[in-house]
């Protein structure tokens, strides 16, 4: 077994955290030569460089990205570890790591977790942001506790994982005064030829409102596509045209975007899964997500 050296990878911790090797080796009363040659070991031992030089400073590449966020989680966890055997008790608050799809509403984001930053003083709340895909690839290694998103994951993706459904809702369309205005007729037939502002391919939403569009006949003018929700909304909120968004955060929109409602449909539906690598919630802090989600925000009296 290939054994990690502890001391080479602490003096590569302090070094990023301290911002150089200069505050590092005051910090542990090293010499640079002496910090400098462990670090260039660890990159040995690990087979990849952890800094880049970058004008006159030194910058972390990916791989020592990865090895600083391990570092960090190590060492808190040593020093915790001491704590709790010298019988002191440790009020580091505990960790929960989310990922959150891009494609997921951020407010849909901030009322599914605000009550555990509301209600569990002891609970340290990390959110990261990718494609669902990379967010699983974290969770599968344990960087993350669980992902917040708009699918369940598919039995195609070689991730060991289990989808626990929060809720669902249907979908509302808005846009600002003066282009309701504009839009004539009666919902929903007036968004045909409506400039419209949608999600990308990706988004399982897009697709269902697209199935929908056709089933009724209609089809708006799509104007610009986005990753992220919450840009389409600054589009939105500027006039430029319709966008749609699940209906449990209505009242939220209008207040903070200045639209108003044009309509909105059941025949839509727009779901949202928390995934673990777990069959059953062991993280007490997920377990609540859960349990407020199901209850509070989607209403459901499962």
């Amino acid at each position: 077994m290939n054994w990690l050296n502890y001391h080479h990878l602490q003096y590569f911790w302090t070094v990023v955290r301290e911002g150089g090797i200069t505050n590092a080796c005051k910090v542990l009363h090293l010499t640079q030569p002496t910090v400098s040659k462990q670090i260039k070991q660890l990159e040995e031992q690990l087979g990849e460089p952890l800094f880049k030089r970058v004008a006159r400073s030194l910058e972390l590449t990916e791989a020592g990205q990865l090895a600083f966020d391990y570092a960090d989680e190590i060492f808190s966890l040593g020093q915790e570890f001491i704590e709790n055997m010298q019988g002191v008790a440790s009020v580091r608050p505990r960790r929960l790591r989310v990922g959150i799809s891009n494609v997921l509403p951020k407010l849909i984001s901030h009322r599914i977790l605000q009550p555990i930053v509301e209600t569990d003083g002891d609970i340290h709340l990390i959110c990261e942001e990718d494609h669902t895909d990379r967010l699983l690839a974290e969770l599968s290694i344990q960087r993350l506790d669980l992902v917040l998103t708009d699918a369940p994951i598919a039995g195609t993706v070689k991730v060991k994982a289990f989808n626990h459904f929060l809720g669902d809702c249907g979908i509302t369309f808005f846009a600002t005064t003066a282009l309701a205005r504009k839009i004539k007729g009666r919902f929903p037939e007036n968004l045909n030829g409506a400039p419209f502002l949608a999600l990308s391919d990706s988004s399982l939403t897009r697709r269902s409102l697209e199935r929908w569009f056709d089933s009724v006949g209609i089809r708006p003018r799509i104007l610009a596509e986005f990753e992220d929700s919450a840009l389409m909304k600054v589009f939105g909120r500027d006039g430029t045209g319709v966008f749609a968004a699940p209906s449990v955060i209505t009242d939220e929109i209008c207040r903070e975007f200045g639209v108003k409602v044009l309509g909105s449909t059941e025949a839509v539906r727009e779901s949202f899964y928390a995934i673990t690598i777990e069959r059953k919630f062991k993280h007490p802090a997920v377990a609540r997500i859960a349990e407020v989600a199901r209850k509070q925000l989607f209403g459901s009296k499962n």
